[in-house]
């Protein structure tokens, strides 16, 4: 939703409740949301519903379970709910107003954000929503507009909609809550809502941070939908400290996406790594769009590491290094496809090629070497060759023939004595 400053309209109401109206911050598909203060001057965003879900029972008997539950929201992630009017001809609720450009603005006008930014802002958005959720709710929309960037940190807005109507409109196109780009598949396929739901919309929102763009690209929502379904996330932009956790977020299966609390002090230690200007050590996460992405964070990249075991034991040549037993890894294997991230990748000097020299990192196998005289074939590593040296073998062979004629000569000496 649009929360950018628009005058009156002539329709529009300029008291609710104890309220005055000021300015439209903007229109969604249940209603209009206003910019009002109360008796004491304190400034609210106050939402009114549309008409025609006003007279629907059904809906209301919702939107009265979803503001109850709204009530019970702790934590100053959110936008806190001031006051509400269930029983008004055109039920209405009003929340403190937070001042500040949505995070879809900022991204638009500024560009992509920092992975320090980010994990900064996930990190809130991540604890705010484990407030969230112990109080019941799902938010089921949380996509950058929905997210303000207040002085004080990101606050969540546009609470109890979503939940308030229902699963069964989200296979409908045109009519679905939320939008396409950062919908969970299971919203689309009009399956239960939990808070992983809400996981997997953060995730498609931080990838937005970092890439100005969803995950999902661009399209009709039918292809968009099918997307979420049935396509992995093209994540092309998102920093390498921060796309094993977001591609997780956007596990297909619900269960393999992390926690809120998880994602929190996930992204707390991005963020105060990333302040500090230090990389993550751990190996930076496969970009191929064919990855299934996981939560299990660790075993994807202990599988990354194998993968990278694999391309160097396989001979496969490193065009950057005329010696063999340098620069190991570089240009080579699925980083440098057209889906992979362009930069970012770990530099060979910082990693140890034990993995070919048993006799410890210190030493180098004299089977790597390409110039100067031939090693010999039996070195302090204990390997030996599995094929006889030729010139060996001549050599035995002509002591042997030596030693035979010798002893024949003798023997033949002998007997004419």
């Amino acid at each position: 939703m649009d929360m950018a400053m628009m005058r009156l309209r002539r329709e529009d109401p300029r008291v609710v409740g104890s309220f005055r109206l000021h300015r439209r911050l903007g229109a969604g598909g249940m209603g209009v949301v206003y910019l009002g203060s109360d008796r004491r001057g304190q400034r609210v965003a106050l939402k009114v519903i549309r008409p025609d879900l006003a007279e629907d029972q059904e809906f209301r008997s919702r939107f009265a379970r979803e503001v109850s539950a709204a009530r019970r929201i702790r934590g100053g992630c959110t936008a806190r709910l001031v006051a509400a009017d269930l029983d008004a001809e055109r039920p209405w609720f009003a929340t403190q107003y937070v001042p500040g450009p949505s995070l879809h603005d900022k991204v638009a006008e500024e560009g992509p954000l920092t992975a320090a930014q980010i994990a900064a802002i996930g990190a809130a958005l991540s604890e705010g929503l484990v407030a969230v959720h112990e109080a019941g709710v799902v938010h089921r929309d949380l996509k950058p507009s929905n997210i303000l960037l207040s002085p004080k940190g990101p606050r969540i807005i546009d609470f109890g909609i979503a939940w308030a109507t229902g699963a069964s409109t989200l296979t409908h196109v045109g009519t679905a809550v939320g939008s396409p780009g950062f919908l969970a598949p299971e919203q689309v396929r009009g399956a239960a809502v939990t808070p992983a739901t809400d996981v997997f919309a953060l995730g498609a929102t931080l990838a937005y941070a970092a890439t100005a763009d969803s995950p999902f690209g661009h399209g009709s929502s039918e292809v968009m939908l099918y997307r979420v379904v049935h396509e992995e996330p093209h994540l092309v932009g998102v920093p390498d400290a921060l796309a094993p956790l977001v591609q997780a977020c956007l596990a297909k299966d619900p269960e393999e996406r992390p926690s809120t609390l998880q994602l929190s002090m996930r992204l707390k230690e991005i963020a105060a790594r990333e302040a500090q200007g230090l990389s993550d050590g751990r190996p930076p996460a496969q970009r191929a769009r064919t990855e299934r992405p996981t939560g299990r964070l660790p075993e994807r990249a202990d599988a990354y590491a194998d993968q990278r075991t694999e391309r160097r034991t396989g001979g496969t040549p490193v065009p950057q290094a005329p010696n063999q037993g340098q620069g190991q890894g570089r240009g080579q294997g699925p980083d440098s496809g057209p889906h992979a991230r362009p930069s970012g990748a770990r530099p060979a000097s910082s990693r140890p090629s034990s993995s070919r020299n048993p006799g410890g990192p210190s030493s180098r196998p004299t089977a790597g070497r390409t110039g100067g005289r031939p090693a010999p074939r039996t070195t302090g590593t204990g390997r030996r060759s599995s094929r006889p040296d030729p010139r060996l073998m001549r050599q035995r062979l002509i002591v042997f023939v030596v030693v035979t004629l010798i002893v024949a000569l003798g023997i033949a000496a002998a007997q004419k004595f």
